[in-house]
């Protein structure tokens, strides 16, 4: 095995470890419950469950997916989060390596997965994501310019640090906003409230960690998935209204690895995108 195979391992087991308590907070949050306390519990019989009963995916296929003392069935979806989370830990060392983006941008990710299994079932978003996340970002993006691209000289300067928590703030502005003035157009075309408080919430997260040029693209591709789902939603259940934030999370998360690709494409080859 190579150097980046056992690095990109040890950070699928980290991811997996995470996402059983990202887990913890898609059932909690949404009952605004702690995640601290009571210990982990079977939602059936709510008795604990013990540590080795806990560990990611080895628990669950030994168990083969029961509750070891009630024997009732236990949601699968506990054991795609852990997946998932470890994956995606993955695919974002394998694009930014072992950067101090890598390292901020897994806050962000770990709350995009949250949000998104969260919106799917309850269709809200958790407060704790997404104003918990922008603050989070907003405190990244001062103590680490790279976020936003502004370079540190080698003598020390506080103006790099305040230009990168000032594109932050404008991330929050522009991303909060323009879902927010999506969301008052749809309230007078429709006669009825279009866009939830959750999804501008998440789209100032998404600005104060990636700057609003992201924010933006992302703001209008995640319509079009969303519109797709929408119709095959209306079909199924004839009910319009849509959990949103994952369509967001879409969004961003294209824009951030495929948004040069994305306007190049939009403008025939002639546009020139940078993300900063």
């Amino acid at each position: 095995m190579t150097e980046t195979h056992i690095i990109a391992s040890v950070i699928f087991i980290f991811g997996s470890i995470i996402g059983s308590f990202l887990n913890v907070c898609i059932v909690r949050w949404p009952h605004e419950k702690s995640v601290i306390t009571p210990r982990s519990h079977c939602v059936h019989c709510e008795k604990m469950i013990p540590w080795y009963d806990n560990i990611p995916f080895i628990s669950y296929l030994l168990l083969g997916g029961r509750c070891r003392f009630c024997k009732k069935k236990i949601s699968a979806r506990y054991l795609i989060v852990e997946f998932v989370t470890g994956a995606a830990f993955v695919g974002f060392y394998l694009y930014f390596g072992l950067s101090a983006k890598f390292f901020a941008y897994l806050v962000m990710l770990a709350g995009f997965i949250v949000a998104t299994f969260v919106d799917f079932e309850h269709r809200i978003i958790p407060d704790e994501v997404s104003i918990g996340g922008m603050c989070v970002g907003l405190v990244l993006s001062l103590f680490l310019p790279v976020l936003h691209g502004v370079e540190v000289g080698s003598t020390f300067s506080v103006w790099p640090y305040l230009i990168s928590l000032g594109y932050s703030v404008i991330g929050v502005l522009v991303g909060g906003g323009s879902i927010y003035a999506m969301g008052l157009l749809g309230d007078v075309l429709f006669k009825k409230e279009s866009m939830g408080g959750g999804d501008v919430k998440l789209m100032a997260m998404v600005g104060a960690f990636l700057g609003w040029k992201i924010a933006v693209l992302a703001f209008f591709l995640a319509p079009f998935f969303g519109a797709v789902y929408g119709i095959i939603e209306k079909i199924r259940t004839k009910d319009s209204a849509i959990a949103y934030g994952p369509f967001l999370v879409l969004g961003t998360l294209l824009a951030l690895f495929y948004g040069e690709l994305i306007i190049t494409w939009i403008t025939g080859g002639y546009g020139i995108y940078n993300p900063y």
